[in-house]
C-alpha cells in the first residue's frame, strides 16, 4: 500500500536515520540559474572586492500571506519578538517545535498591514501553510513553490523576481540605477527605488557585508531589470554571480542554511507527520555525513545551537516556549566557523590523482555537501565528539575550505579539533562514491570567518552582538 503522508513513509521505514541517510533524492540543486557566468572564483572575489548580481528567483518558496490574522499566525509560531515590527520591515522567521527545536528559518517581509511574504526553505513554508490552515486563522496563503530542480526543458515561472545587488561597490551602482542619491536605512527595512522607470521594492540587507539591497518584483520583469543592473553595473565592476559560487556565500558570512526539521518524533508533531505529504522535503530530504546516532532526535537543534540565541524573546506565546524557558542558554552548543587544514585539504583532493591509495569523499568545490542536511563529527584530540560539522565548502577569497559548525559550548577560539570526513559505513545516497573517512584538522575561528563580513555586518545573529 502506498503512504499517503510522512508519518506512513516513517511506519514503513522503521528507523527514519537509516531512511533518511539512504535518500535516493540526489544532490540538492539550486535551479535555473546557470551555474557559472564567469567562473566561481571570480564570482566569490567580486563579492569582497567589487560587486555582485544574486538571483535568487527560483531556489527558495515564496509564501504570500493575507488577512487578519496574518500577523497573529506569525507571532504565534516565531521565536522572535513581534515588538517593534511594522509595515516595511522584515524579520528573519525561526519558528520552533512544541519541543523547542528548530524546524527552519527564511525571511518574513511585512508587505502591507495584513500582507507578508515568507521566502526560505520548504520545512519553514510547510509549518506556516499547516497553522494557517488547521490553527483556525483568518488567512489566505499562496504558495509558490521553488522552481523544479530539474526542469528538463520546459517553461519555469514564479509569480516574483528576486535580485540582490550585492559587494563594497554595490551602493554606487544602486544609485546609479536609481538615478540619484538613496537614503541607507537601517538593516531588514524595507523601502522602493526606481530601475529602469519602475518602481522597485527594496530591503536593506548585507548578504557580502557591505550594505546592499535585495530587490522584487513582478516575473515578466525580470530581464528588463536584471539588463539595467549589469549595464549600470559594468563601471563598477559588476557581474553576476551563478548557482554554483551563490550558496558558498553563507560560509563566509555564517548562516546554516540547512538545519534538519526536527518533526520525525513526538506526539505532539503527529497530526503534522500526518499532514505532510509522501513526497514532502521532509520525507524525501536526506542526511550526510560521518554522525550516525539510531536516534533522528540525536540530530535536532535548538536556537542557541544555531546562532538565534538572540532572537529567542519570552515576550510572547509561541510553539515551544515552555521546552525553551528551560533550557540555559549559556551551556549550549554554539555557531563556529571551523577553517580546515590546508595539508590535510591536499590529502583529500590528492586521493583523487592516487589510484593505489586511500580514496577519500569528494570534495567539490566551492561547495562541498552531498545532501540536504550535513551531520559531520566534530572530535577532540581524544576522538571526542564535540559538535557537529553542517555547511561545507571553500573561500576563494580567504583561500580556506571551511564549515560552519556547532560545538560544545567552552571550547574556545584558536583550539584545533577534527572533522571526521566522510561516511562509514557509506550510504546508498546517491552522491556517496565508494570512500574512507578521514580526519581533518580544523581550527574553532569567528562567525562570521570573513574579516569585511565580520567588521562590517549588521549586529546580531551572526556577530553574536546584538544592538
Amino acid at each position: 500500500m502506498t503512504a499517503k503522508n510522512l508519518e506512513e513513509v516513517l511506519n514503513a521505514a522503521g528507523n527514519p536515520v537509516e531512511m533518511l541517510r539512504n535518500s535516493q533524492i540526489g544532490a540538492y540543486v539550486y535551479p535555473v540559474v546557470a551555474p557559472e557566468f564567469s567562473n566561481w572564483r571570480s564570482e566569490q572575489w567580486a563579492w569582497q572586492h567589487s560587486a555582485v548580481l544574486f538571483d535568487q528567483t527560483h531556489h527558495m518558496v515564496d509564501l504570500y500571506i493575507r488577512g487578519k490574522d496574518a500577523l497573529k499566525l506569525l507571532t504565534d509560531t516565531m521565536i522572535n519578538s513581534p515588538k517593534g515590527w511594522t509595515v516595511n520591515k522584515a524579520k528573519q522567521y525561526v519558528p520552533t517545535t512544541p519541543y523547542g527545536h528548530v524546524i527552519g528559518d527564511g525571511i518574513i517581509f511585512w508587505l502591507a498591514e495584513e500582507e507578508f511574504v515568507y521566502v526560505g526553505r520548504a520545512p519553514a513554508a510547510n509549518w506556516l501553510m499547516y497553522h494557517g490552515e488547521t490553527g483556525g486563522y483568518d488567512v489566505e496563503i499562496v504558495h509558490d513553490d521553488r522552481s523544479p530542480s530539474r526542469p528538463m526543458g520546459k517553461p519555469v515561472k514564479r509569480i516574483s523576481w528576486r535580485f540582490q545587488i550585492q559587494g563594497p561597490q554595490a551602493w554606487n551602482v544602486i544609485e546609479k540605477l536609481h538615478g540619484g542619491p538613496l537614503e541607507q536605512l537601517k538593516f531588514f527595512n524595507m523601502s522602493t527605488m526606481n530601475i529602469a522607470g519602475h518602481t522597485i521594492r527594496t530591503l536593506r540587507h548585507g548578504m557580502a557585508g557591505a550594505p546592499g539591497l535585495e530587490i522584487w518584483g513582478p516575473y515578466e520583469t525580470q530581464e528588463e531589470i536584471r539588463a539595467a543592473i549589469l549595464e549600470a553595473g559594468k563601471e563598477f565592476g559588476l557581474i553576476p554571480v551563478g548557482s554554483r559560487a551563490y550558496p558558498s556565500n553563507t560560509l563566509e558570512s555564517g548562516w546554516i542554511p540547512s538545519p534538519l526539521p526536527a518533526i520525525y518524533t513526538g506526539d505532539k508533531l503527529k497530526g503534522y507527520r500526518e499532514w505532510l505529504s509522501a513526497s514532502s522535503y521532509e520525507a524525501t530530504g536526506a542526511i550526510g555525513g560521518s554522525f550516525v546516532s539510531d536516534n533522528i532526535e540525536d540530530y535536532y537543534l535548538n536556537p542557541w545551537e544555531l546562532g538565534y540565541g538572540p532572537f529567542v524573546k519570552f515576550d510572547h506565546d509561541f510553539h515551544g516556549r515552555e521546552a525553551l524557558e528551560k533550557l540555559d542558554p549559556a551551556t549550549q552548543r554554539k555557531k563556529v566557523t571551523l577553517a580546515w587544514n590546508a595539508d590535510d585539504m591536499k590529502k583529500v583532493m590528492g586521493s583523487l590523482f592516487d589510484p593505489e591509495g586511500e580514496q577519500y569523499k569528494f570534495f567539490d568545490l566551492p561547495l562541498a555537501n552531498y545532501a540536504n542536511t550535513n551531520a559531520d563529527r566534530v572530535v577532540d584530540a581524544g576522538g571526542t565528539t564535540v559538535g557537529l560539522s553542517m555547511f561545507t565548502g571553500y573561500s576563494y577569497n580567504e583561500k580556506k575550505a571551511l564549515s560552519l559548525a556547532t560545538i560544545d559550548h567552552e571550547i574556545p577560539v584558536g583550539t584545533e579539533l577534527r572533522v571526521v570526513w566522510g561516511e562509514g559505513p557509506n550510504t546508498r545516497k546517491t552522491t556517496v562514491e565508494p570512500h574512507k573517512q578521514i580526519e581533518v584538522r580544523a581550527v574553532v575561528s569567528p562567525v562570521p570567518y570573513s574579516n569585511v563580513a565580520r567588521e562590517t555586518y549588521q549586529e546580531g545573529w551572526r556577530t553574536g552582538r546584538t544592538a
